[in-house]
Parts: structure tokens; sequence; C-alpha cells
């Protein structure tokens, strides 16, 4: 909890308890659906919550704001983004229910209001957001086709809607043609972890 606090140190009270109760619950969830690698639970903080908030260094969301989490997972990059900007609007789908499920459950643990779910695939969703969310689901070129016309004509915040996206490595071949903005997440956080990880940034 402390690599979050080192990072963003004006949580509030709330916001404080619900980062710090994120520990015990996906231990407690991990046994039972595993939505994370076992060996990863202890690194929780850095290498799933944090890691998520790296899209809150590139972007403050604006009341309001919606945003859908594609490929959600154990509700990563969504849960931590929801906690830290309660008065967005977020839609966490996975096309694996049981997923889906433990993100339910956590968030209805936490009394994050501000989460709806869903147990679907891309294709099938049809509202319109601001931004679209995700951690290395796949590559970019397919997950471009999955959000194609998901994105709503009106900007409310600094920068211009479309998808942000937290992956890592060498990304010149898969975004080759593709125009977009890329942020080192290390120049966010000072941990070795991040040192080839990136924000992508795509204007839609």
């Amino acid at each position: 909890m402390q690599i979050i606090q080192k990072y963003f140190p004006d949580l509030s009270t709330k916001q404080q308890k619900q980062f710090s109760d994120l520990q015990y619950l996906y231990t407690h969830w991990n046994i039972q659906i595993n939505v994370i690698s076992r060996k990863d639970i202890s690194a929780l903080y850095k290498k799933h919550v944090l890691h998520s908030l790296a899209i809150a260094k590139v972007i403050n969301f604006e009341k309001r704001t919606k945003i859908l989490d594609l490929g959600t997972g154990g509700g990563f990059p969504g849960i931590p983004l929801a906690i830290l900007f309660p008065e967005a609007h977020f839609l966490l789908v996975d096309s694996v229910g049981k997923k889906i499920k433990v993100v339910n459950e956590l968030s209805n643990a936490i009394g994050l209001s501000n989460v709806r779910t869903l147990h679907e695939r891309a294709e099938n969703i049809n509202e319109k957001f601001d931004f679209v969310v995700s951690r290395a689901v796949t590559n970019m070129k397919d997950f471009k086709k999955w959000v194609k016309g998901k994105f709503s004509k009106q900007h409310n915040n600094v920068i211009q809607n479309g998808i942000l996206y937290l992956k890592g490595g060498d990304l010149s071949e898969e975004l080759k043609g593709i125009a977009h903005q890329s942020f080192a997440i290390a120049d966010f956080f000072e941990e070795k972890f991040f040192e080839s990880k990136k924000v992508i940034y795509i204007e839609y």
C-alpha cells in the first residue's frame, strides 16, 4: 500500500481503505478463481495496482467521463482507476464469466458505486465511451477493430477521446502505421519493474 501513497499522496481516507483492502480480497478470491499469477500476488500493488494507475499519470479523468475496460481480467486497470476517479463511470468487460464474478465481488466489497460489469465479447457492446483502457489483451491492430465505433464524438477531457493501453517491450513493429503517443511508465515510477512498460495513447 505504501507504494501507492508514494505516488498518489492525496488519497482520501476512503480511497486509502479501498486500496488497502485489495490485498486481502485478491488473495482470498485468487485461491478460488485464479485471476492473478500466484507468484505475483505478493507484488499486487506494484505489478497490478500501480501499473494500472500509470494511466492516471497521462490523464486526470473529468467528472462523468465514461471509460470501458475491455478484457479486464481480474479488474485491471479498471478497479484501481475507479477508486482513484470516483466521479468517472467505468464498465469492466471480460469474455470469461468467472473473472467478472471476482470483479463483482471486489467492487461490492470495497463499495465502488461507479463500476458496472459485463460478461460479454467486445463486438457485442453497443455503448459509446470517452476512453477505452486495457492491459495487453491482444495486439493493437486487433484491439482497434474491437473498439471501432465505440467512441463518443463529444470530448470533455484535456486529451481527445481514445485508447489508453498498457503494454511492455518493443512495440515498434506492432504500432507501425498506427498514429499514437507513447508514454514511458519509468518516467512516472522509479521501480525497475516499469523499465520497459508504456502507456500507449491513440486518439479517436
